[in-house]
């Protein structure tokens, strides 16, 4: 069965995101296929407009398929995960740069590889139940996806926190921060992709449905007091420990993360403040390729992601004590 179903019709050329029990986690075939896919619609006179929406009520896209770069790591498979990294880079590049307009319906979870294949687009569209997150540092990885560009370019400390505690946020609190560009009830998110497939113009079909119900608002003076400045990550986590409720439970989620993860997070981030995309992109292919053969790497996504015991025996286990040689040679200074 293909990974992604693609047609075209009414001007609208459409990719459906069709691996439903791996929550449509991007493997190798899946990116492979739907770059194919877009170059063509790209290059097609009868296609104006391109909709991403999934086939799995649950998920847009949960990731990129984590479990078998694991497996690549242990076997000492360096080329298939340089493979693996190129080609998922290339695609969100082409994202990032397609010639029409790009709709990502986001109805479920949009996790690490599902926001390279959405926030990059023009038009990304949530509903109440998008779950948004980067939770890469739980697993001994870093936010990739060219996200080393977009969210330092959040509002004020944002993209910092995202980065390294892998919180997780729902559609609307996407809208707010800037990570989506529209909102509509999940109830009419098949309405409105009918409407985008019939060829309905987008500013019609985009106004016609009821906005998804707003959550709460995020805490941004919190997150800009905690995150928005340049302190070292111990400093950070220290501040939050002595804060209030919400702080504190932001310090436990770091925590449960890889020390090494998130030194390497917070150097990323901030290069590629000052980087374009093309040059993040180019930074975290050497910093993927270098930090997926880290011991943290495998025993991240074992916990995680295949025994699930969420009990990672990270090393080194306290931040104070990562070399920062190690965290250089990852980042590529």
């Amino acid at each position: 069965m293909s990974s992604i179903l693609s047609s075209v019709g009414n001007r609208v050329g459409e990719i459906v995101l069709n691996r439903p029990n791996a929550l449509n986690a991007l493997d190798q075939q899946m990116v492979d296929e739907m770059y194919r896919a877009l170059v063509e619609m790209a290059d097609d006179p009868a296609v104006e407009t391109v909709l991403v929406t999934s086939g799995s009520d649950r998920a847009f896209c949960a990731g990129g398929d984590i479990r078998a770069i694991r497996d690549a790591a242990l076997a000492g498979d360096s080329a298939s995960i340089t493979r693996y990294f190129s080609s998922e880079y290339r695609l969100d590049q082409l994202v990032a740069n397609y010639p029409k307009p790009y709709v990502a319906l986001i109805d479920g979870a949009a996790m690490g590889g599902g926001l390279g294949i959405s926030v990059h687009g023009e038009i990304r569209v949530v509903t109440e139940k998008a779950l948004i997150a980067m939770p890469e540092t739980a697993i001994g990885f870093f936010p990739d996806i060219g996200s080393t560009y977009f969210l330092p370019r959040l509002p004020a400390g944002v993209g910092r926190w995202l980065g390294l505690t892998g919180a997780r946020i729902t559609g609307t609190q996407a809208l707010e921060v800037g990570m989506a560009t529209h909102s509509v009830a999940s109830a009419s998110v098949g309405a409105l992709a009918d409407a985008i497939r019939s060829g309905m113009p987008l500013a019609t079909a985009l106004s016609t449905f009821d906005a998804a119900p707003a959550a709460d608002p995020l805490p941004l003076r919190s997150v800009a007091d905690y995150f928005g400045g340049a302190d070292p990550v111990p400093a950070v986590i220290g501040g939050l420990r002595g804060g209030d409720e919400w702080a504190r439970e932001t310090a436990g989620l770091m925590d449960k993360c890889s020390p090494t993860s998130l030194l390497v997070t917070a150097a990323m981030l901030e290069r590629g403040e000052a980087s374009s995309l093309d040059e993040c992109f180019d930074r975290e292919l050497h910093a993927a390729e270098r930090i997926t053969a880290t011991p943290d790497f495998a025993e991240g996504v074992r916990a995680v992601l295949v025994d699930k015991d969420r009990k990672p025996a990270f090393e080194p286990a306290a931040i104070d004590d990562v070399d920062p040689a190690v965290v250089a040679r990852i980042v590529g200074d």
